[in-house]
C-alpha cells in the first residue's frame, strides 16, 4: 500500500500501487528514461502514458497478471538455442551466479500490449559456492525499446538494476523484518513502521556495510554495540568496525 496527495483534497489517499504509479511519475522527468517495474505494474495503461505521453521506455516483466502475453513469450522461447547474450558475475556473497538473455522483436505485432520494441527470456543460474546448491529462474518480459537502441545486455544490465534497487531495501524489508507477517494494520501505523525499518536500513547502510543482515545480527539486542556503531556517546568506541 502506498500513500499520495491528491489534488483537491487536504488528505493523502490511501491506494494501492497500479493506481499510484502515474501520479507518482507525474513530478518525476523520465523523457528519455528507462522506467522498469515488477509485474504487478506490467499495465498497457502504464505502457502508453509512458511511451506516448512522457516519451519514456518501460522494462516491464511478465507473469500471470498478463496471462495472455506470458503463455505467447513463454511459447515463442520454448525452443531457445544459443543466448544472445551471457554475463558471469563474480562469486561474491558466496555465489556464482551466470544470467542469460534471449531477446525477439517477431512478436512486436503479435502481442496484445501497446509499443512493444521487444521481447525477452533471462535465465538466471546460481550456485552456492558452500553447499554446492543449484537453482535457476526464469524471467520473461517484454520492452518499448527496438534492438538499435537496447542490445540484449543491455536489457539484461536494466533487468539486473531493477532487482538490485528491489533487493537492496525490499529483500531486506521481506526477510529480515518479516514484514509480510506483521500485525501493524490499522491507521497510519504500517505507513509509519515501514519508514522506522527504511530508515534504520539506510542508518547501516550508510557505514558502508557488505551485508545488512549480518551487521542486524550483530547489533540485534545490544544497546552497548549500537551506540558504538552509530558513535552516538562521548565513550564510544572509536575503533568500532563496519
Amino acid at each position: 500500500m502506498g500513500t499520495l496527495p491528491v489534488k483537491d483534497h487536504e488528505e493523502a489517499k490511501r491506494t494501492n500501487e497500479i493506481k499510484v504509479a502515474i501520479p507518482l511519475l507525474e513530478s518525476v522527468d523520465i523523457e528519455g528514461k528507462d522506467v522498469t517495474a515488477d509485474a504487478l505494474l506490467t499495465q498497457r495503461k502504464l505502457a502508453e502514458y509512458l511511451v506516448t505521453k512522457r516519451h519514456a521506455h518501460y522494462y516491464f516483466i511478465v507473469k500471470g497478471n498478463q496471462r495472455g502475453i506470458l503463455e505467447d513469450v513463454a511459447l515463442w522461447f520454448q525452443d531457445r538455442k544459443e543466448p544472445d547474450f551471457v554475463q558471469y558475475t563474480p562469486p561474491d556473497h558466496g555465489r556464482i551466479e551466470v544470467r542469460k538473455i534471449w531477446t525477439t522483436t517477431e512478436l512486436n505485432d503479435y502481442l496484445d500490449f501497446p509499443h512493444v520494441g521487444q521481447a525477452f527470456v533471462i535465465e538466471r543460474h546460481c550456485i552456492d559456492k558452500k553447499t554446492g546448491k543449484t537453482s535457476c529462474e526464469i524471467a520473461y518480459g517484454i520492452t518499448s525499446r527496438r534492438p538499435e537502441e537496447a542490445s540484449p545486455e543491455r536489457v539484461l544490465n536494466v533487468n539486473r538494476g531493477h532487482w538490485t534497487i528491489e533487493n537492496s531495501c525490499h529483500y531486506i524489508l521481506d526477510w529480515d523484518y518479516d514484514e509480510d507477517r506483521s500485525r501493524i494494520r490499522t491507521g497510519y501505523g504500517p505507513e509509519n513502521i515501514t519508514r522506522l525499518r527504511r530508515f534504520a536500513i539506510g542508518v547501516i547502510k550508510s557505514k558502508g556495510v557488505r551485508s545488512v543482515a549480518q551487521k542486524m545480527r550483530e547489533l540485534t539486542r545490544n544497546v552497548r554495540l549500537v551506540f558504538d556503531y552509530l558513535r552516538m556517546t562521548e565513550n564510544s568506541c572509536a575503533a568500532a568496525r563496519v
